[in-house]
């Protein structure tokens, strides 16, 4: 029987990523594995790609269909239901930490017999994630921020909603003329220089000629809040978050009239008993991307799917990194491999649930 992957199209509002490209798509096919694709008018490469490469189309949201051995890949949440599921699905399912509605889709998993292959969870040897989306969440992140601070300096208005670019030089045109507005270029710091989210988001302050300063470990492993960070116009938060990570800052820690106009918590997880960003308790949507904090003239930006602002980019970098282990479900599992240890972790999360 041949390897089946079932490409779902997604449900959530302004998503536009997927983790199958029409190109690795063509490989799967190559490596002997049938791919069925559902159609879909939000994915960032259109149906027809699919289908020239020698992929099946589907309707949308038609998976719950497919054949019992599918494997249904997708990238963010399913629709709310309450059926069982029998599938294994491949896609970030946001349940393994305790999450609110983590309770409820595992259950349905348990139900149907089915199992829950989460990407965040792909890791090798040495419990390193092998796909992350993060370089375009910093990138991306980075790029609101400034736009938020840009808007808040010249606008008293709320800041609008932000929509997909076709490509990132359409995306730094856009940026470039917001900073050809500007008298003086702000001053900026990153948090979690070294890591994925980090790097993205010095790149793209480098490429709009804004220099942009680094802490990393080092910096914050005297634990906090740090005043310093007042001194700066805009701070993007790209820190790992690890249980007891020291607050960055707090509403007293910046005091009643700061300089930072302006922060991108690109980590965000308000709700995390050890957020570092500790003045704002909810996360935030493309349509109202950026919300006024706890603390007076302090904006906050807590989207958590960024890398939906530049579609294309962000899903050939993700899907390049998931193919290969991809690849590996068309030659029959490794007892030792990411898919195994993928399985160990849903199993540990349906046992806290029992």
């Amino acid at each position: 029987m041949n390897t089946l992957f079932w490409l779902r199209d997604e449900v959530k509002v302004g998503e536009h990523r997927t983790a199958l490209t029409p190109t690795g798509a063509k490989s799967l096919i190559d490596a002997g594995a049938q791919v069925i694709v559902e159609r879909s008018t939000t994915r960032i490469f259109p149906d027809q790609a699919y289908v020239d490469v020698g992929c099946e189309l589907a309707d949308g949201h038609s998976w719950t269909e497919a054949p019992d051995h599918a494997y249904i890949l997708g990238l963010k949440e399913l629709a709310d239901a309450d059926f069982a599921l029998k599938h294994q699905h491949i896609y970030f399912a946001h349940a393994f930490k305790g999450q609110d509605e983590a309770v409820q889709i595992l259950s349905r998993f348990n139900a149907g017999g089915g199992q829950i292959l989460d990407l965040e969870f792909l890791q090798d040897e040495l419990g390193k994630r092998v796909c992350a989306f993060g370089y375009w969440a910093g990138y991306v992140g980075a790029a609101i921020g400034l736009s938020g601070f840009i808007h808040h300096l010249q606008c008293k208005d709320a800041f609008g909603a932000v929509s997909s670019y076709p490509d990132r030089e359409h995306y730094l045109a856009v940026l470039g003329a917001q900073v050809a507005t500007l008298a003086d270029k702000p001053k900026v710091l990153v948090i979690g220089q070294f890591g994925r989210c980090g790097r993205g988001a010095l790149d793209l302050f480098a490429e709009l000629g804004i220099d942009a300063d680094g802490w990393d470990i080092e910096e914050t492993k005297a634990g906090g809040p740090f005043t310093a960070i007042n001194d700066y116009d805009i701070l993007v938060n790209c820190a790992y978050l690890a249980e007891g990570t020291p607050p960055f800052i707090t509403k007293e820690s910046l005091g009643d009239s700061p300089r930072l106009s302006m922060i991108s918590d690109v980590s965000c997880d308000p709700n995390n008993p050890d957020n570092p960003i500790r003045i704002y308790n909810q996360c935030t949507k493309l349509a109202k991307p950026i919300i006024e904090s706890d603390v007076s003239g302090v904006y906050v930006q807590a989207v958590d799917h960024l890398p939906t602002v530049l579609p294309k980019e962000s899903s050939e970098d993700f899907a390049g990194q998931l193919l290969p282990h991809l690849l590996t479900l068309c030659q029959g599992d490794d007892p030792n491999g990411v898919w195994a240890r993928a399985r160990d972790f849903y199993a540990t999360a349906q046992s806290s649930i029992d």
